[in-house]
């Protein structure tokens, strides 16, 4: 009877949603932990410089609990099937950045920049809620990509325009606030290239010239991306901010290499990067100097000029050893004015050691984890570019930064994601999480939720291009639980419409893990079908044909003249009775 039930239900019915309080109930409980160790972090802090309890201990837990429970209020009830980690990554990662810069504020008297980056947290997640809200999918943000990309370019040229600070022309002051206006833009530029990439991954895939083993596209279809990158990274080099031109670039060929599955692009990507960072470390002097101290970092020890700011950096992650010296114990006042931006780490790795290191690139690896689940579950190729871009954007980031401060690649003098000191930072990167969460609520949500007219149960919201989600349930369903072919032969990856080509291995592997559904002729067809009559496509002869059995002759009436010959093995044919 239970068997008869499964295969009378619609095959594309999605099984009920008991977990959603549960996901959303784990969330909050991870919440409260991560405010609970920010706190303890803020506490260690003061017993270590003052053997008492630090002042603002209650304050400053209230405040990231207050802006915990606000950006867990807007995700329950607006996005309810988003990730759970997702947001507690976040709140953890801001927490102990706060930490970190209530701790460097011990070293230079007088400067109180954890009260303002608390303040600028707020902002972020004022407008994390401002997204969550008042942003009902993702899909909307296709239709402005070359709005965004002006936008972006706008934002990376103002900065020409006002006074370079320590060697670089990146921000912009008025006021008494400094705004980093490239933070925001590679937002803007990842939302531009995501939607174009989405429609036209087909040509850029499939069209153009045969290199080897490499198809270029034509310049119709790659002309306007390239453009707006090479100006962009124009724009940048001459604004001396190589760690964001790096960023943009490192982002423009992971989103090509996933929307056509062409593994050449990275090739072409390590080539021109590699060229492009010869060029500009032999003419651009501030750079050039940026290559000499990554090269020699401990010349000026040599020199009689003491220690430069990599080599101090060095000392401490050597002086951190396994486990730490302790929060608060540390000599990160050596490091200089860099130690609240991108060395930040370097005090981080001397007070809690390679064990502390450790935890927090697994904090960074479960929020690009978190965007690249949601690329994969996602239904629609552009939600599924745009998810990987922004996971791609901490990913790189962090890569970069960590390599500077660790003698592996010269110094960019990026910021740390949710870490280092910066406004426009963190706000950026709030911005990024909430785009993630939208993604992954799209991506996780039943197709219930998306009934529309006509009592349809999914309508088209599952849909980027108007079908109805039931078609493309059947499309990429596998006949069997042990066999990735669908309908037509072709791979369920292959059948799942909306799906970049770069994405089509996890996508086939998720429907291969599934159990399968019985399959019925009513279940197969969708909730809105049941009842009427099949629609056959082609002549009576094509059918039978694709039967594997011969027409039968057909009388000027146009009644069969009976059905085709029993086998010669005296066994009645399975078709014989029609």
């Amino acid at each position: 009877m239970a068997r008869a039930a499964a295969a009378a239900r619609p095959a594309d019915s999605p099984p009920p949603s008991p977990s959603l309080p549960r996901r959303r109930g784990v969330e909050l409980a991870l919440l409260v932990g991560a405010v609970v160790i920010s706190v303890c972090g803020y506490v260690v802090v003061g017993l270590a410089r003052w053997h008492a309890l630090p002042g603002g201990a209650l304050r400053y837990g209230a405040g990231l609990g207050a802006l915990a429970l606000l950006a867990h209020l807007a995700v329950r009830f607006r996005a309810p099937y988003a990730d759970p980690l997702l947001l507690p990554t976040a709140v953890l990662l801001n927490g102990i950045g706060l930490v970190l810069i209530f701790r460097l504020d011990q070293e230079t008297p007088g400067d109180h920049a954890a009260p303002t980056q608390l303040l600028w947290s707020t902002v972020g997640v004022a407008l994390f809620t401002a997204v969550v809200v008042l942003l009902p999918d993702h899909r909307m943000l296709q239709r402005y990509a070359y709005v965004c990309a002006a936008l972006a370019l706008l934002l990376m040229a103002a900065p020409i325009l006002f006074p370079a600070v320590n060697g670089a022309k990146i921000w912009i002051r008025f006021a008494g606030f400094s705004i980093q206006p490239g933070e925001f833009a590679k937002v803007l530029i990842t939302v531009f290239f995501a939607g174009y990439l989405a429609a036209n991954r087909g040509a850029l895939a499939h069209t153009g010239r045969r290199m080897g083993r490499l198809r270029l596209p034509t310049g119709r279809v790659l002309g306007p991306i390239v453009t707006i990158w090479l100006v962009s990274v124009a724009v940048l080099v001459l604004e001396r901010d190589l760690g964001t031109s790096l960023l943009f670039f490192g982002i423009f060929v992971v989103l090509l290499y996933v929307a056509t599955g062409r593994t050449g692009w990275i090739a072409i990507g390590l080539v021109l990067a590699g060229i492009g960072a010869a060029a500009v470390g032999t003419l651009e002097p501030h750079v050039h100097s940026r290559v000499e101290d990554w090269q020699h970092p401990f010349a000026g020890i040599a020199a009689g000029k003491g220690p430069g700011q990599l080599a101090q950096s060095l000392f401490a992650f050597a002086a951190g050893g396994m486990f730490g010296t302790g929060l608060g114990q540390g000599h990160s006042s050596l490091i200089g004015f860099a130690m609240k931006s991108d060395f930040i780490l370097a005090t981080y790795g001397e007070e809690l050691g390679l064990a502390g290191l450790t935890a927090l690139f697994l904090l960074y690896a479960l929020l690009v984890a978190g965007g690249y689940r949601a690329a994969v579950a996602v239904r629609d190729p552009f939600g599924s570019l745009l998810a990987v871009g922004l996971a791609a954007l901490p990913a790189i980031q962090v890569f970069v930064i960590a390599g500077g401060v660790m003698g592996l690649i010269p110094l960019t003098g990026m910021a740390m994601p949710f870490l280092a000191q910066g406004g426009s930072s963190v706000v950026t990167n709030w911005i990024i999480v909430a785009l993630l969460l939208r993604i992954s609520n799209g991506a996780r949500m039943p197709r219930t939720e998306g009934a529309g007219e006509g009592g349809r149960r999914a309508g088209t919201a599952g849909r980027a291009d108007g079908r109805p989600a039931a078609d493309e349930a059947r499309s990429g369903r596998a006949q069997t639980a042990g066999s990735g072919a669908a309908p037509g032969g072709r791979s369920s990856a292959a059948n799942l419409p909306g799906r970049g080509a770069g994405l089509g291995a996890g996508s086939w592997v998720t429907g291969f893990l599934k159990p399968a559904v019985p399959r019925t002729p009513e279940a197969e067809r969708g909730p809105g079908e049941q009842g009427r009559p099949r629609e056959r496509s082609g002549t009576r002869k094509e059918q039978d044909r694709s039967r594997g059995r011969s027409a039968a002759p057909r009388t000027p009436g146009g009644q069969s003249a009976g059905p085709p010959p029993a086998p010669a093995d005296d066994a009645p044919s399975p078709e014989a009775g029609r």
